[in-house]
């Protein structure tokens, strides 16, 4: 059943996020290329091709590692990678309230320029809006992107089978933290940095080298434990993955100890979780691992016939945990 009004739940990227895509949105849009609900639409020509938009309102606009001009730009690429596209192309359009700072603007754009410059993409089109002072909060971007598939197998969820090894490609929870730490001035002394980044670089040169990889994913919203949850619901599949490897930053740890917070459920905008064949799973760690970006790349758990449709956790004291999708808010508008 349905609320009767939108929450902030609704962007979590959990729980209330995926019953109203499937409930509310699917219903009324379905098609083939929809409803395969990846990071990108794969567009069936001849060449085949990935499509994606996105829209960021992250708050604050600046946080260590990074904005929301970096970031617009790399959770596009990213989106477009995970499905195993090389991104070519990105649109920018703007939505800015009445009264922000024009030095502001240009800092955004300068970030966007350079962001872009760094992952080989080209902004080629976009749309600038002005609203109404108090209609927006300082400035919102959405972007699209289009790029060209590198393999002619699609990674699809649905190449998953019991056996495979799930792969995460560094620290997680870095993201989350940030902003955390930003917007509630809280001056913990961790020094955590945004992992936002654009894993182009990294991920094409594996795809090109391998044909083991069968699905990624891009943990953000809902964190790591959301994406497991997702993979595991739409494959009919269980995982299992082990918690002692779960690669996490010292201060990372320390932070999330102390603010009682589980990392599984903080976002990330730099990673990419990625479920290979056994057989494949060394070479691709260590082809990760070569990368700036996945030299802390570790393999955390296997995919299994049962439980189906669950994530269970092996934790460091040696008893099983089922881990679920994010229920609720934890922090709005971290992307």
């Amino acid at each position: 059943m349905s609320p009767d009004k939108i929450l902030l739940s609704h962007g979590s990227g959990g729980k209330a996020t995926h019953h109203l895509i499937t409930q509310t949105l699917l219903k009324r849009l379905a098609n083939p290329i929809l409803n395969q609900l990846a990071d990108s639409a794969l567009l069936p020509y001849e060449k085949k091709l990935g499509f994606t938009t996105d829209s960021f309102v992250v708050s604050p606009l600046r946080f260590p590692g990074g904005d929301i001009g970096k970031l617009s730009i790399c959770g596009t690429v990213n989106d477009l990678v995970m499905i195993g596209a090389v991104p070519e192309y990105i649109s920018l359009a703007l939505i800015i309230e009445e009264g922000l700072d024009y030095a502001v603007l240009e800092d955004i754009a300068d970030s966007v320029a350079e962001t872009a410059r760094h992952a080989g993409v080209w902004v080629v089109t976009g749309d600038v809006k002005v609203v109404e002072k108090g209609a927006a909060d300082k400035i919102f971007i959405t972007t699209c992107g289009i790029g060209r598939i590198v393999k002619n197998r699609p990674l699809s969820v649905k190449n998953i089978e019991p056996g495979d090894r799930v792969i995460i490609s560094g620290t997680i929870a870095e993201h989350g933290l940030a902003i955390l730490a930003k917007r509630k001035d809280l001056g913990l002394g961790f020094n955590i940095k945004s992992d936002c980044a654009a894993l182009s670089g990294m991920i094409i040169p594996v795809l090109k080298k391998t044909g083991n990889i069968k699905f990624m994913r891009d943990p953000t919203r809902g964190g790591l434990a959301t994406t497991l949850n997702e993979i595991a619901a739409s494959g009919g599949l269980g995982i299992i993955i082990d918690e002692a490897r779960i690669p996490l930053s010292p201060k990372v740890r320390a932070a999330c100890e102390l603010l009682g917070l589980d990392p599984l459920y903080l976002a990330n905008e730099g990673k990419a979780l990625l479920v290979v064949a056994e057989k494949g799973a060394e070479k691709v760690l260590t082809l990760l691992r070569r990368h700036p970006l996945g030299r802390n790349a570790r393999e955390i758990g296997t995919v299994v016939k049962k439980p189906s449709k669950q994530v269970v956790l092996n934790t460091v004291v040696g008893t099983p945990r089922i881990i679920d999708m994010l229920v609720g808010e934890s922090l709005p508008r971290i992307c």
